[in-house]
């Protein structure tokens, strides 16, 4: 049997989860906007109830096109509140709004959500060693600077921990204990222009 981070338990979603996206490195700005979004979703919940709702979702975000998003209107926000599929919170949904105008003037900047973020770990994923859940923080001094350029950008709900959990899920930290055999698997990946290889070495 494979040992798993003790965090995501024995529901099949959460581990399907664990298995094939926590910690593996993320550039695409669509679904990088789409993390950034659930997460902050999270705030006061579980991620397990985020994750039950990840496809209503992407439904009743337009599979978070953030293009389109940004041009969001109150009609929008009233459809939102309606829909009983995802967290009906006015300021969560709101904050969507307002953090899919961010990254379209973050790609105006950086040429892509993807460079901006990738930028605060040199463009590597920073490869931790915990021996248990314990050790892992709940945010760095990172995340914290993230966190604090982005509501100076205009975008809500990225605390400094959202923002830790957030790169924790896109893999920009290896956070996987090493017990855990997705440990070993995200280590050996590397980039090359931009993709994801195997370090066969």
């Amino acid at each position: 049997m494979k040992k798993r981070c003790e965090w995501c338990g024995t529901d099949p979603l959460y581990v399907a989860y664990h298995d094939h996206e926590w910690g593996l490195p993320v550039h695409d700005d669509r679904l990088l906007f789409e993390f950034l979004i659930l997460e902050g979703a999270q705030a006061g919940l579980s991620w397990l109830t985020i994750l039950k709702k990840r496809e209503n979702y992407r439904k009743a975000f337009h599979s978070f096109d953030y293009e389109r998003i940004a041009k969001y209107t109150d009609k929008d926000v009233t459809r939102l509140l309606s829909d009983s599929g995802i967290v009906r919170n006015r300021l969560k949904l709101e904050s969507a709004i307002k953090n899919a105008r961010g990254v379209v003037g973050i790609q105006e900047e950086y040429g892509s959500l993807d460079s901006y973020l990738w930028r605060y770990v040199e463009g590597r994923p920073i490869q931790n060693a915990w021996k248990s859940m314990e050790e892992v923080p709940v945010k760095t001094e990172l995340s914290a600077m993230m966190s604090r350029d982005l509501k100076k950008r205009g975008f809500n709900f990225v605390g400094s921990t959202i923002c830790y959990a957030f790169m924790q899920a896109v893999g920009m930290v290896n956070d996987h204990t090493v017990d855990c055999f997705r440990h070993k698997e995200i280590k050996k990946m590397r980039f090359c222009n931009n993709a994801i290889d195997i370090d066969k070495k």
